[in-house]
């Protein structure tokens, strides 16, 4: 088959996507991950916005959920964690010299 070497696919993959295309009338992927259930990412998002310095645990209490369904759904977002990137008010330092820094 001619479309095989061209796109330099087996031909069985140009079947695939002819059936595929019957089926469903395009050759699009289907979407994927799973659909938010016990939270809504708009109030989580906001709701971190207006208070950046609560815990899980506090975040989990005021939408009844657990610390560990905060913890996926900040993954989901791609919100990490909070880091220290200077002194802290009691004068400790971060530890190890960095790249940057030389």
């Amino acid at each position: 088959m001619e479309a095989a070497s061209v796109f330099s696919v087996t031909r069985q993959t140009i079947y695939n996507w002819i059936k595929k295309k019957k089926e469903t009338g395009t050759l699009k992927d289907k979407i994927q991950g799973r659909p938010w259930r016990k939270l809504n990412p708009e109030a989580l998002l906001a709701y971190v916005k207006s208070y950046p310095d609560l815990t899980l645990a506090e975040y989990a209490e005021h939408f009844g959920t657990i610390s560990s369904t905060i913890c996926e759904a900040f993954k989901r977002l791609r919100i990490s964690r909070k880091k220290r990137h200077c002194d802290t008010k009691n004068g400790t330092k971060r530890r190890g010299n960095y790249f940057w820094q030389s």
